[in-house]
């Protein structure tokens, strides 16, 4: 079985040169792995003490950050090496503080994994969430480094759990300790034989429970909202905006709204302008612009919508209309504001446990949308208690960083 998984590895290897042609996504994917030994050869000595991390994207990113953080702090001594696998998560987080080196993770083949242990010789390594690649896998057993998921999370149809799954049920034997987020993770790896699990929780609640100890302040935003009623559209789709710029356009002049797209390419940004008949500025265009005086504000940059959360009234997060889902609800949650999203959220716990809370609104058409902001917007007390909620979920559900430390240091 390892030699067809390893053929299909160098196969998709050769395909993605060509597909580079044609995607500008994947030619980021394909040569950004080029440099990366180089990267490790000059961050990296033979004398330092490692410890690597490995996130698939962005989110799995936010997600391990309380974690690296903590270790940093226990670990003062060690390099910490964090690895992407997606463009979009290594594109925005490749000059992060937390990490001596950050690089793609090479391919999974056996001479990429045998190569990059070699360089950064970790002590200690970290999946977050998922991915599992045997070959890395295989030689992080080989050379006997300690091997942690955080903040798994496992489902009945994953390959692991059907009676196809041995190959990767035997990649999961790599592994010391799988720190999981549910007590069905948990159950599941027992019934393949799994007992080295804990239920720590889902670290991301402590991720955004420390954004409340930052500093949130945006001047620009503040001038804007200028006392004003403001709803927060985060990581919104065009199907999202389908049915908010037709609520946004009949909206009260008492009421304003910051836009932050998923998608912030010049053109789609200026479609999106073009059918808001609100006064209307970009980010990109506000210097010198007295922000007061505008009803929606669209932000074309990336990085600091969470800090923008921090001014909602109420919040509407996007992605629910497409697959795999709702985008992140937390950060919102996190300063007590009610949210609303679109129909697709089952596949996410934390929104699950939202709605049926009732501190979260799902969506599934025009008219419901209009209800929902109508409710909130008009009613000050349905703001405060459904806020109320999202601020304590988040509250009562961190602690899972401090779980996965006192499990690990000695």
């Amino acid at each position: 079985m390892f030699f067809l998984y390893n053929l299909v590895v160098q196969l998709t290897g050769f395909l993605l040169k060509i597909v580079a042609l044609f995607s500008p996504k994947i030619k980021m994917f394909v040569d950004g792995r080029k440099s990366v030994f180089d990267t490790l050869s000059q961050k990296i000595s033979a004398s330092d003490k490692t410890i690597w991390f490995h996130a698939a994207s962005l989110g799995e990113y936010e997600q391990g950050l309380p974690v690296m953080e903590q270790i940093k702090e226990h670990y003062p001594n060690h390099k910490i090496v964090v690895t992407f696998f997606s463009p979009s998560g290594y594109e925005v987080r490749k000059n992060n503080t937390v990490a001596d080196a950050t690089v793609y993770l090479p391919l999974d083949t056996k001479n990429n994994a045998q190569q990059f242990l070699k360089l950064t010789h970790p002590e200690l390594a970290f999946f977050i969430k998922y991915e599992f690649w045997p070959n890395y896998l295989n030689e992080l057993k080989k050379q006997n480094i300690k091997t942690n998921l955080i903040s798994g999370i496992f489902r009945e149809k994953q390959s692991f759990f059907k009676w196809y799954g041995g190959f990767y049920r035997d990649a999961l034997k790599n592994f010391n300790y799988f720190f999981v987020q549910n007590e069905r993770s948990k159950k599941l790896l027992q019934s393949i034989g799994f007992n080295n699990v804990k239920i720590s929780g889902d670290t991301r609640f402590d991720r955004v429970v420390s954004i409340l100890e930052r500093d949130n302040a945006l001047d620009f935003i503040a001038q804007f909202k200028n006392n004003t009623l403001t709803i927060v559209i985060g990581s919104s789709w065009p199907k999202d905006e389908e049915l908010l710029l037709n609520y946004i356009n009949q909206a009260d002049a008492n009421v304003k709204f910051i836009i932050a797209p998923h998608n912030i390419k010049p053109e789609q940004i200026q479609e999106l302008k073009k059918k808001i008949t609100k006064k209307t500025v970009l980010y990109s265009e506000k210097e010198n612009q007295e922000l007061a005086e505008y009803q929606v504000f669209i932000i074309d940059t990336i990085g600091i919508l969470t800090k923008i959360y921090s001014y909602a009234d109420i919040a509407y997060v996007g992605g629910g209309f497409g697959n795999p889902g709702v985008h992140n609800i937390l950060e919102p949650a996190t300063f007590g504001i009610p949210i609303v999203i679109g129909p697709n959220y089952s596949h996410f716990a934390e929104a699950t446990a939202l709605v049926n809370m009732e501190g979260c609104i799902s969506i599934a058409n025009q008219n419901e949308l209009h209800q929902a902001f109508d409710l909130l917007v008009q009613n000050e007390d349905e703001r405060y208690e459904k806020g109320h909620i999202c601020s304590t979920f988040v509250q009562m559900n961190k602690g899972a960083t401090k779980t996965i430390l006192n499990h690990i240091r000695p």
